[in-house]
């Protein structure tokens, strides 16, 4: 990494307030970067804990600033973006992390739900692009999306993992289209990473319980490579997903001592 490369710049996390967000929001500050912490209600735990990342930040020597919005409402991400601009002058990494979606089969999801779902994880990724993308071509930005395997996978409630599919499309063509000005676009696929969406989606998933722990991808995991992407030594990376899972996908099945040894070491 080119030294001091992040230092003095200006990141903007989508959904940061806790989990993968947080991890990638408080990479960049130990970096060298200031960030912007978005989170999606203005009041309660969400707001409570995007404060906790902004003193953590800067605590580590950078600045901080906490913006909610609701990146679904094109008129949100316009204000967030204005409000980047007037407090950092600049952006220079997007990193789209924000997501909301129930825990349950498509065929079962209401109509309210669907539009959420697409308004949400679909369009509102799609309009922090288009609202930021002078300050990105101003900087030659760095776009990352945050994805996960649920876009390869089927799982019976996860529906998020047809819009991180469509997602992982857009990552594709925007590279394309966004490359002549010299905007990087990539996107990480996570594997199963402990965080809160864990917690509930083992309620609809028993399985899940018993993937050995170290198949499982810490949230500094997947902050490492946004940092990575973000960063010089990717300059020949466009328009990829990278898969963090930590082997996970490599085999359909595994070997019966995986699961036994996992089990010792529990007991």
């Amino acid at each position: 990494m080119e030294k001091d490369f992040f230092t003095d710049k200006v990141a903007l996390v989508t959904g940061s307030s806790r989990g993968i967000g947080r991890a990638v929001a408080l990479a960049f500050a130990r970096a060298g970067s200031n960030v912007v912490i978005n989170h999606y209600r203005a009041e309660g735990s969400s707001k409570r804990k995007a404060e906790e990342v902004c003193r953590e930040i800067e605590d580590l020597g950078r600045k901080a600033l906490v913006v909610p919005a609701d990146i679904g409402q094109k008129s949100a991400v316009r204000e967030m973006i204005e409000a980047v601009f007037g407090w950092g002058g600049r952006l220079d990494f997007l990193v789209l992390n924000a997501a909301k979606a129930p825990f349950k089969p498509i065929e079962k999801l209401l109509e309210r739900e669907i539009r959420q779902l697409v308004e949400t994880n679909y369009m509102g990724n799609i309009f922090c692009i288009q609202e930021a993308l002078k300050l990105l071509e101003a900087a030659a930005g760095k776009i990352v999306f945050i994805s996960s395997l649920g876009s390869r996978f089927y799982n019976p409630s996860y529906p998020l993992g047809s819009m991180k599919a469509a997602m992982e499309a857009v990552v594709r063509d925007c590279a394309e289209s966004l490359g002549p000005k010299d905007i990087s676009v990539n996107a990480i696929c996570g594997g199963v990473v402990k965080t809160d969406s864990f917690r509930v989606l083992r309620q609809y998933m028993e399985e899940i319980e018993h993937i050995p722990e170290e198949l499982c991808v810490t949230t500094e995991a997947i902050a490492d490579v946004a940092i990575f992407l973000c960063g010089p030594a990717a300059r020949g990376i466009r328009g990829q997903t990278i898969i963090v899972d930590n082997g996970l996908s490599n085999r359909l099945y595994r070997p019966a001592w995986a699961a036994k040894t996992e089990i010792k070491k529990r007991g």
